[in-house]
Formats: structure tokens, sequence, C-alpha cells
């Protein structure tokens, strides 16, 4: 009988033989490092992008789904017509779907997920997606219609956010903490602070994951990230929380480093509805205090792009507004006099966890200073931002990346955190979502911009890069992210 220690010992040293073999442990599936770990995991009621990141394609699906080249397809909704006037979509569901607990999906699941979102009661983080529809109709079992009030140009799109997926009424309740999707992985456990597992499911409708498992690590600090990818202890990350180490991978033969595209216009955020923040004059000063460059190249290592307002660069109705603002401290010193404020003020800047906002919130601190304005530091977990900042408002400034697609919107929504009001912008946004005409939605967009910019609501900083670090090995993987969430069916370890 071998002995416990023996059995040590050959658990120790097998993967070392292993590797003289120049061979690899049997993998059973993906390990994937996180630097935020979602609050829960029901998409459809929570704002964190972290939610996304780990359920969207791959737990809960849509009628729609976004690729990442950013391109619509197909997804629960094998196909869609539309009526000529733009106010009727009939949805052809996917035959034979089911949730992971069994649950046929058909089109009640469509209608009770599309008039749950957009019930007075639901706290979907984006309700707006779900304004234009006045009625949900099911024809068949596989047959839906849904009715807009007005031509949405961008309703098929909106379909295939994550706050848009398809839930079953029964299991709803309870998607914040054991996910019910029709998805290619199922929910497995969640080990609060570390981990996440999903699982291939083998009875999904299409065609099956490449990887048996996907298991989502929490790793918050850089310095641990880094050291977790080089001993192998995670696969990669699909978003690197540390950009300082991007040099080391890259003149590593067993890693990629892979740079791409996000949607995350990343901002110092501003309660309008707070002095001194309502006063134009002090937004204006505090817009050309900022040095932009100077905060990319502190806190992202000089990966990312410049922003004037909040809009991808990578959009084609994109305009370069980031000279109406230029980085002027003694202008911002004179606007600050003329607003009543010679002598600047004191204020708070609350950060959440990640390092692009705790390095940018420094620089920044130092950046203001100089002009007058003092900041009080204040780091808060993702939780804490979420309820005291983005729910209940209690704020002053703080830095935060929007990941959300195609969401100037926001700036139209009275309670939204910002608290700008201007129905100026509303009509614009009114107009817009009965625009279908491409080149009139641009152009649209283009005075949005400029009307936001104008109004220094926020100070924009920039559009940040989706910084992919991973095993060489490991397949599939999106290069850019369209959407706050991706697809990992397609994910798998090249043995």
């Amino acid at each position: 009988m071998v002995s416990r220690v023996s059995r040590v010992l050959v658990l120790l040293i097998l993967p070392i033989l292993l590797a003289a073999c120049g061979q690899s442990a049997p993998r059973e599936g993906v390990v994937l490092g996180m630097q935020l770990e979602p609050p829960g995991l029901d998409p459809t009621s929570g704002a964190a992008g972290a939610i996304d990141g780990v359920v969207y394609g791959n737990v809960f699906e849509g009628l729609t789904r976004i690729h990442q080249d950013g391109s619509v397809q197909p997804a629960l909704a094998r196909s869609w017509t539309i009526s000529a006037d733009g106010l009727e979509y009939v949805f052809h569901l996917q035959p034979d779907v089911r949730f992971h607990d069994g649950s046929l999906f058909d089109a009640s699941d469509v209608k009770f997920s599309l008039e749950r979102a957009s019930a007075p009661q639901s706290t979907n983080a984006q309700k707006g997606l779900f304004v234009p529809i006045e009625a949900v109709e099911i024809l068949d079992p596989l047959n839906v219609k849904v009715v807009l009030k007005y031509p949405a140009g961008d309703f098929l799109f909106n379909m295939g956010w994550g706050d848009a997926v398809m839930v079953d009424p029964l299991s709803a309740p309870h998607n914040g903490t054991i996910p019910v999707g029709t998805g290619p992985f199922r929910f497995v456990d969640w080990h609060k602070g570390y981990a996440i597992t999903l699982q291939r499911h083998d009875a999904y409708w299409g065609a099956p994951a490449k990887s048996a498992q996907i298991q989502f690590v929490f790793i918050t600090d850089p310095a641990a990230a880094y050291a977790a990818v080089l001993a192998g202890d995670v696969d990669g990350f699909s978003a690197y929380p540390a950009p300082e180490n991007l040099p080391a991978f890259e003149v590593d033969p067993r890693f990629e480093v892979v740079i791409g595209a996000t949607e995350g216009e990343t901002i110092l955020a501003i309660n309008n509805a707070r002095a001194p923040f309502g006063n134009l004059l002090v937004r204006r000063a505090i817009a050309h205090a900022i040095n932009r460059q100077e905060i990319i190249d502190g806190a992202m290592f000089g990966r990312g792009i410049p922003i004037g307002s909040h809009f991808s660069p990578a959009h084609r109705a994109y305009e370069d507004l980031t000279g109406m603002y230029a980085y002027d401290p003694s202008r911002a010193r004179v606007l600050l006099a003329q607003a009543g404020y010679p002598d600047g003020f004191t204020a708070s800047l609350k950060l959440p966890p990640p390092s692009y906002a705790r390095r940018g919130g420094e620089i920044l601190a130092a950046q203001l200073a100089k002009v007058g304005i003092t900041l009080r530091i204040e780091n808060m977990e993702w939780a804490q931002w979420l309820d005291q900042v983005f729910t209940n408002k209690d704020y002053d400034l703080s830095i935060v990346s929007h990941t959300e697609p195609m969401d100037i919107g926001i700036y139209g929504r009275d309670d939204y955190y910002f608290q700008y009001k201007s129905a100026a912008f509303k009509t614009l946004m009114d107009r817009l979502a009965l625009t279908n005409d491409a080149a009139e939605r641009e152009a649209i967009l283009r005075v949005a911009q400029r009307q936001i910019a104008e109004d220094s609501v926020n100070g924009f900083l920039f559009q940040f890069a989706k910084i992919g670090v991973w095993d060489k090995r490991l397949k599939g993987m999106w290069t850019d992210a369209p959407i706050q969430g991706e697809n990992l069916s397609e994910v798998y370890f090249e043995r």
C-alpha cells in the first residue's frame, strides 16, 4: 500500500516530469482571470459589466447576439421579418430549445422576458432599450411579434445586449445567484471571493462548446494577476489589469498579447446636481485642468485613445472633440474665479477598484490641485461604488469606464447618476430613435457628442483598450469587445 507521503511526493513530482518530457498536465477546461467579481449573475437586473463578463453568451442568450466584429447575428431567434413601416418585428424562434433546468423555451418566455425588463418595477439597468416596445404578441410557440411605438433603427442590436437576454419565469427570481439560461455553458458553482465555474451544457441546442469547463478566478491585485499568469495558475485574462507588465509578456514566447478595441469610454463622472458642479463654468474649468495624455501614460502605460465626448473612436459617427477643452490650467483658474471660486474648493473623488481608476485618480487629483481644487480620494469596493455612486448618486466625482455599446443615450436620462438634465439632448435622442437612415443617424450622433462636450457634463478621459494576455495555446479568445461580455464557446486549450 502506497503511503500518504509517497502519494504527496508523486503529486509534487508529476508536473516536473511532464514538463521535462515537453508535455502539459491534462486540462479539463480553461481558467480565466478577472479583476472584478460580479455582484450578482443576472444581467437583466444589474449594471456591473462583470456580470456580462461571466454569463453573456455563455449562460444566457438573447433573441440576437452581438459578434466580436459588432455585427448582429441570430441567436434564440433563428430569423426575423420586419414590416415596411418598421413597427412590427416577427421573431422566428429556434426549435427544441430548453433552459438548463429542462424547461422548454418558447414564445411565452420572450413575452415574459421583454415585459419583465420594461415593467415599472424592473431593476434592469438599461430600461431604455425597451421603451420603444408597445406590445409583445404570441403568434404560436415558435413565433412572436414585437410591436413598436415608433421605428427604432437599433432595435435588433439592442436585443443582443446582456440586459435583453431571455429568462424563464420560474427561475428568473433566482438568477442572481443560480443563473439558469439556454446557453452553451451551465452554471456549476460560485465560491464568493474566489471563482465561478461553468460547465459545458451537453444538451445545448446549438454547436457544443469546445471546452468542457470555464472557470473565472477573481484576482483584484495587478501584481497578483501578473504572478498568476506567469505561474500558469490562470490561462490568461481577456481584460488584463496591469498594462505595465505587457513588455515582459511581449518578449516571452509562452504568451500572446492582443490589444483590441472596446466600447469603454473612461470618464471623470461629475454629479451635475451637486454644488458646485451644477455650475457650467466649474465643469469647464475641470475640463481645462485635465491632461488626458498624462493620465493615459500614468494609469494605462500609454494604452488608450484620448476622447473629448462620450463616444467610441471606432464608430463611424465619431467626432474628435479633444481640442474643445485643451489642457490649460491658467484658463481653468480664470473660469473658477468667474464661477465664484477664486481659491478653489474641496471635493470627494470616489474610486472603484480597477487600476485605471485608482491610478488615474491619483494623477487627476494632482492635476486639479494645480488649479486649486483639492480632492479627497475614497477607494471603494465595487459593491460600495454601485450602491453609493451609481444607485444613490451620493458622490461629487468618480472615475469609471462605461463599457455599454453605443450608450450616449444615458445622457438623456434624468435619473442617471450624472444627473444631467437637458430637454435639447432628449429631443436629439428622440430623433435618433425615429431615424433609420444611416447618414441621418450619424449626423444626429455628431450633434449629440458636441452638446455634452460643450456642456462639460463629465470629464472625458480616454477610450479603454482591450488588453488580452493569455497562454499561446489558448485559442478562440476575442480580440475586440463591442459589448461587455464575450461568448466563450469557441475557446479551447490547444493540446
